[in-house]
């Protein structure tokens, strides 16, 4: 029986299949998990320990089959099966999402779109038609679509997210600036942009401190 996979574990490993899937177009069979690391960014003991909760082993001396492995994370991730999915707010951030073509390696199809804006409602994008807001959970009932992607204004955001559960919506991926709430059979991801560009933004801050410091240093020196 396989052990349940911590969450920190889990996102690991889609990375480890984008790595398998660059070894595998160079020709690569057998993948050892320090090299498996290195293409990761994780050390090799990490992913020995992220793989056994798949009970995927690597030989001694050989590694992992990287075919075999990559058709299993395929399997186990599900992305070998189509995802359909509806994204509502049609922004900028919007249509980047829409346009972007590494979805489709993990399966995901963005098949629907909605916003409020009436100067949107009816265009298409990437071949997408752009349906009134209004509209959402009635079209996601009709659909069957399970996943839903906002990427409106923050003010917006929740209103959104109800109406995509109660079309049904099982999986929510949330780009808006905001903490939803949802119910607990519903998965919400949250990405928050703003975070991560603090967190860059703070790296960038202490290097010019560090920077100035170190030619503070070298003027004292040189006095």
């Amino acid at each position: 029986m396989k052990r349940p996979i911590p969450k920190p574990s889990l996102a690991r490993l889609p990375v480890y299949y984008r790595s398998l899937r660059e070894a595998i177009a160079t020709d690569l069979t057998n993948i050892s998990s320090s090299e498996l690391g290195r293409r990761a960014g994780v050390p090799a003991a990490q992913v020995r320990k992220d793989l056994s909760y798949l009970e995927q082993k690597g030989r001694p001396g050989v590694g992992y089959d990287a075919h075999e492995l990559a058709g299993y994370l395929e399997s186990y991730l599900g992305l070998v099966n189509e995802k359909e999915a509806a994204l509502v707010g049609v922004g900028n951030l919007g249509q980047a999402l829409v346009l972007y073509p590494g979805f489709g390696t993990y399966g995901l199809n963005i098949v629907v779109l909605f916003d409020n804006d009436p100067e949107k409602i009816g265009a298409q994008i990437g071949g997408r038609t752009i349906f009134d807001v209004d509209r959402l959970t009635n079209l996601m009932q009709r659909l069957g679509i399970q996943i839903g992607i906002v990427a409106t204004p923050a003010g917006a955001a929740q209103e959104v997210v109800d109406a995509m559960i109660a079309g049904g919506v099982k999986a929510i991926w949330n780009f808006a600036p905001v903490r939803l709430e949802v119910p607990d059979d519903v998965f919400l991801k949250e990405e928050d942009l703003a975070a991560s560009l603090a967190v860059l933004s703070h790296h960038i801050s202490q290097l010019r401190i560090a920077t100035e410091n170190q030619e503070d240093a070298g003027d004292d020196k040189r006095e």
